[in-house]
């Protein structure tokens, strides 16, 4: 978990050492589980004094399946499960407030949605600058999670109540369920073990994603110095089609987000990389929400 790019090198991927955990085994008497690749293990200052940080852990006897890391050592400081999901209630929770209250007070009539969506594209800008701050930062800072979490909050309630009021009436609420479904779907399927993340799915997803930024960024740019829709990438039968890609790869960075939150407890990561782990998930729940947000208008703008 030092890569701190959430977007191009996901956290529990080491920037230095390689991919953490992956395709590893324990060996009697020698390093812990995934030391080449694991941040946490011998050349790192979070690393135990012995060679071996599970050796007195009796769940480290446990038959260990495929993928399945040991248990964290009982030592105090160190992330647990409880950590990243009060973090991220933290983070997700000043996301939905400040969403409510842009809704609320930021009205999209005639009259003022040119200002409110100069205030949520504002908004957006921050939260922007805000994230990419966080990305490469080498500690977390929770001050500035939770800040970009509220800028964030303000851009998506200003362009959910957009496209709910002006476009599709319920397309928020349909958003939300989509994406509370692709979570427990990755959940469940990461659960149960039929999503490995190793060296080949990162690699793959990774190569996915930035061809699909940069496809998107192009295209972004052909709208605002051509007019229109662009190369028509976010529009129409093809706008559709990248949609289902976007939230497609929006569900393989949450495997990988799983996949961080499992490394991290089980190498014994600094309680503060919860936070860490707290802005990955809210950075890739945004994004699959803003696809689905992005389907439903299209639909809607078709009939």
């Amino acid at each position: 978990m030092r890569s701190r790019n959430p977007v191009f090198s996901r956290r529990g991927f080491s920037r230095d050492n390689g991919y953490a955990g992956f395709n590893t085994a324990p060996q009697a008497g020698g390093p812990a589980v995934g030391t080449q690749g694991n941040p946490y293990a011998q050349g790192n200052p979070y690393a135990q004094p012995s060679g071996n940080p599970y050796a007195q852990n009796p769940y480290a006897q446990q038959d260990l399946q495929y993928g399945a890391p040991p248990q964290a050592p009982a030592t105090t400081g160190r992330m647990t499960m409880d950590d990243v999901v009060l973090r991220t209630a933290t983070t997700l929770g000043t996301l939905i407030v400040t969403a409510a209250l842009a809704w609320a007070l930021l009205p999209v009539d005639d009259a003022h949605i040119s200002r409110s969506y100069g205030i949520g594209v504002g908004a957006a800008l921050i939260g922007m600058v805000l994230a990419f701050v966080q990305s490469f930062k080498r500690k977390a800072s929770p001050a500035l999670i939770v800040t970009y979490a509220a800028f964030e909050g303000v851009f998506l309630g200003v362009v959910s109540s957009i496209v709910d009021n002006r476009i599709a009436s319920g397309a928020a609420m349909q958003a939300v369920i989509g994406t509370m479904a692709v979570f427990a779907a990755v959940l469940i399927a990461y659960k149960a073990g039929w999503i490995r993340v190793n060296r080949r799915f990162y690699g793959f997803v990774m190569a996915a994603a930035l061809g699909f930024v940069l496809l998107m960024a192009v295209n972004l740019l052909f709208a605002v110095f051509g007019g229109g829709d662009g190369l028509g990438f976010r529009s129409g039968g093809l706008g559709i089609f990248f949609g289902v890609i976007g939230i497609i790869l929006g569900a393989c960075f949450l495997a990988l987000d799983f996949k961080q939150v499992e490394d991290g407890i089980a190498y014994g990561a600094p309680r503060e990389e919860a936070w860490l782990a707290a802005f990955g998930l809210t950075l890739t729940l945004v994004w699959i929400y803003m696809e689905f947000l992005r389907i439903i208008a299209i639909l809607n703008q078709n009939d």
